[in-house]
């Protein structure tokens, strides 16, 4: 049987991050070439490729580390899979918006291209979350959806440039690309089309699926797994909320027509952060496998419920501040001017950080780290007796009490530093 030794697969790893960094390189060059010509381009395209190339970075850095663990070879064929994804967007960019016929058929580079996202969203939802951390899935039963998902995300990869649709319904509706025919559309695989969409409704399934795998192997997991899967399931988290956040200003402004200026300027914000928020889910992969502060994941998670809450508390008292109370002035007084009330209210929520950072942060631990806060309450009484207390073997056995009950060791002990040194025998 052939294998290949961990230096070879080492070498394999760092040719393939050199694939990426090429598409890296070519993206660049394009906006580089954007920016000479005098092309007007819109500059959020230059976030993208440079965002995303932390996914071959984290996996070239574990590849490197661990050449065994498919995680790491996951993670180098997504960035690669990225970076062709933007070269060819910058490229059909060109051709048909900028410089239309400037370029060799736009539409066949799209044709080829368009199953590219396929492996690029499908290993990221699925296979990264089901081997992760350590390459194996959770049990043997999750081979059957592991082999099912693999074959509908390959099935989807080579069919995809031949369905005889429109390039536009082949590029996920993007508004930039004309209907015209698909070159590679292949008319027998028009009684396919239908199958063909309901695969694409399979991936969106297996992320559901393996999301689940992931909560079931958090559940099981003890010691420095379960850590690792803390930085995961904390990455996923806020890229989850990031998502909901998103979608529910896209409802308010684009469904439901709500004309609120706060709302408007969020959705934008979230919008534009999309590219920033993707590579959040390999930086914490990386830091997991790694091992790299694998141990200050539970700070991260504290702070960021405390904060988050904070953040949250305030905006809400901000917002009722400036719209209640501004409203009320004006039905007082109608006067449409709010800079009292603007100004009053930016006052109230810069007093009140301090003391509901801290009430957040007792309550955070109270709920959440109830070992952590008893712990803390008891060093606290024990430091309280400790001023009073005149005994010392008293004095010992509340030591060792609140050692014990605070940092649980196997076994304690208490060594007390003679009070004089023996007196030497004299004339000897």
């Amino acid at each position: 049987m052939l294998t290949i030794s961990d230096r070879s697969l080492i070498r394999l790893a760092w040719a393939t991050y050199g694939l990426a960094a090429a598409a890296l390189v070519g993206a660049l060059a394009f906006l580089l070439f954007f920016l000479i010509s005098g092309v007007p381009w819109d500059a959020e395209r230059t976030v993208g490729p440079v965002l995303f190339f932390i996914f071959p970075t984290v996996g070239v850095l574990v590849a490197a580390s661990q050449p065994r663990n498919p995680i790491g070879w996951i993670l180098l064929v997504i960035g690669v899979d990225w970076g062709l994804l933007f070269l060819a967007d910058l490229y059909i960019w060109y051709a048909w918006v900028a410089e239309p016929g400037s370029l060799w058929r736009p539409d066949l580079v799209l044709a080829l291209t368009s199953s590219l996202w396929i492996p690029a969203v499908g290993l990221m939802g699925s296979f990264l979350i089901l081997l992760f951390p350590n390459g194996r899935l959770l049990s043997r039963r999750w081979r059957a959806f592991a082999w099912a998902s693999g074959i509908n995300l390959a099935v989807q990869f080579l069919v995809n440039p031949f369905i005889p649709l429109t390039l536009r319904d082949i590029s996920a509706q993007d508004p930039e690309v004309p209907r015209s025919p698909n070159p590679l559309g292949i008319q027998a695989l028009q009684p396919v089309v239908d199958a063909w969409e309901f695969g694409v409704v399979l991936i969106a399934l297996s992320l559901l699926i393996s999301a689940v795998s992931l909560v079931l192997r958090f559940r099981r997991s003890r010691g420095r797994e379960r850590l690792q899967l803390k930085w995961m399931a904390t990455a996923g988290a806020g890229v989850a909320v990031f998502f909901i956040l998103l979608l529910l200003t896209s409802i308010l402004t684009q469904k439901l027509k709500v004309n609120n200026q706060l709302v408007s300027l969020l959705e934008s914000v979230l919008s534009n952060a999309i590219g920033i928020v993707f590579p959040v889910i390999p930086i914490a992969m990386g830091i997991a496998i790694l091992k790299h502060r694998l141990y200050d994941i539970d700070i991260i998670i504290n702070r960021a419920l405390v904060y988050g809450l904070l953040t949250t508390l305030l905006a809400a008292v901000y917002v009722g501040g400036v719209v209640g109370m501004g409203g009320l002035v004006r039905g007082l007084g109608g006067d449409s001017d709010n800079s009292l009330v603007i100004a009053a209210t930016t006052l109230l929520v810069a007093g009140l950080f301090g003391p509901a950072r801290a009430r957040i942060q007792r309550f955070i631990d109270r709920r959440f780290y109830r070992h952590k806060y008893d712990a803390v309450k008891t060093v606290e009484s024990f430091s309280a007796r400790l001023r009073d207390e005149i005994d010392l073997d008293e004095l010992c056995t509340d030591l060792v009490d609140t050692v014990t009950s605070t940092m649980q060791p196997a076994r304690v002990s208490v060594w007390l530093r003679p009070s004089s040194p023996p007196a030497r025998p004299v004339g000897s």
